[in-house]
């Protein structure tokens, strides 16, 4: 079975466990908690080795995310580690952020500027993007700093892309210029 599946189906049976034990928010909290622990990369080797036994690797969870987590995520960890699908805990835990932003209509949204932005910039940016009608009525703006923009900021989401910096102009120029439409050949 393909990683994309396998993290689709368990993300989707959490998902519809915490609706069923109205958790929903909590459970997205501490699946968003569980996400960013996994990108440390000793846990990540522990959770995709295939020496290390189950219940070492359940004793390892427990506690760095027991005290941390609701009772429902440990136990839903507990079962990915049971049925040896541990490995897969980045991936499903990214695809559980994916289906929960989905099914509460929010819009991530990824800003990259040369230097960071203002408070204000980014409350004129963000009312500007919600009266396009381009994005959903709630949006996550993740933003990033890129200094070889030089200038301006280019927008991401929906698989869209709209680069409005001053590197993406010169190179438009760049390109105009070594067509060289205004030499004329005799």
């Amino acid at each position: 079975m393909s990683v994309i599946r396998i993290a689709t189906r368990y993300a989707k049976s959490l998902m519809d466990l915490a609706i069923e034990q109205n958790k929903l928010a909590g459970v997205s909290a501490d699946i968003n908690l569980i996400a960013t622990a996994v990108h440390h990369r000793d846990l990540y080797m522990m959770l995709k080795s295939p020496i290390i036994h189950a219940d070492k690797k359940n004793a390892v969870l427990e506690a760095i995310f027991k005290s941390k987590v609701d009772a429902l995520t440990m136990a839903y960890l507990e079962l990915l580690v049971n049925k040896g699908r541990e490995a897969y805990l980045p991936e499903i835990a990214a695809e559980f952020v994916r289906q929960y932003k989905v099914m509460q209509n929010i819009t991530t949204v990824t800003v990259t500027t040369a230097s960071e932005m203002t408070e204000s910039v980014l409350a004129e940016l963000k009312k500007q993007l919600l009266a396009s009608g381009a994005t959903t009525e709630k949006l996550d703006v993740i933003t990033k700093i890129d200094p070889e923009l030089i200038g301006g900021f280019v927008l991401e989401f929906d698989n869209k892309r709209f680069d409005a910096s001053v590197a993406q102009k010169l190179e438009d120029l760049k390109n105009t210029f070594s067509k060289n439409l205004y030499i004329k050949e005799f």
